[in-house]
């Protein structure tokens, strides 16, 4: 399976196991948790209610879920529409899935929206949402990847 992978890189769709649902995930959870934590931390910081805050953090969240997506392509050499239009393909899901958790958790915590920097229930919230988040959007990759979607996208650009 390896000569395969080696001879056919450019072509070969990732198998669908959970170690490589678990790298998708990972990534995705990467960008997500930048933009998530900087989102409440900005919110929080400035006062603002949740619900400002909430929209602040998910569109971080997907800011730079798909910047380090697009960085990896266009890192490959790929134009920057056909870069765009691959990072919307294999993180949008993910993302909305991940971010849909992650904020739920946080919302339906008693206190966690309104915890503030120096609380410790702000942090523990927001990382254990994010964990809920990781479990949550693994088989969902998992899924994608084995139909050719998702990650999936992404991996014939990797070196």
């Amino acid at each position: 399976m390896e000569h395969e992978h080696e001879t056919h890189a450019h072509h070969h769709t990732p198998a669908a196991t959970w170690p490589v649902a678990v790298q998708a995930t990972l990534h995705c959870l990467t960008g997500c948790a930048i933009g998530e934590v900087l989102g409440m931390v900005i919110g929080t910081a400035l006062g603002w209610g949740n619900v400002p805050t909430l929209i602040l953090a998910i569109t971080l969240a997907f800011f730079f879920g798909y910047a380090l997506t697009l960085r990896g392509v266009l890192k490959a050499g790929v134009g920057f529409r056909t870069a765009v239009r691959v990072a919307l393909a294999a993180d949008t899901l993910s993302i909305a899935v991940m971010e849909l958790v992650d904020n739920g958790v946080i919302t339906l915590w008693p206190g966690a929206m309104d915890a503030q920097l120096d609380d410790p229930l702000f942090w523990g919230a927001l990382a254990i949402s994010l964990a809920v988040a990781f479990v949550i959007t693994t088989p969902v990759n998992k899924w994608t990847i084995g139909r050719g979607k998702g990650h999936a996208v992404v991996h014939q650009y990797h070196h």
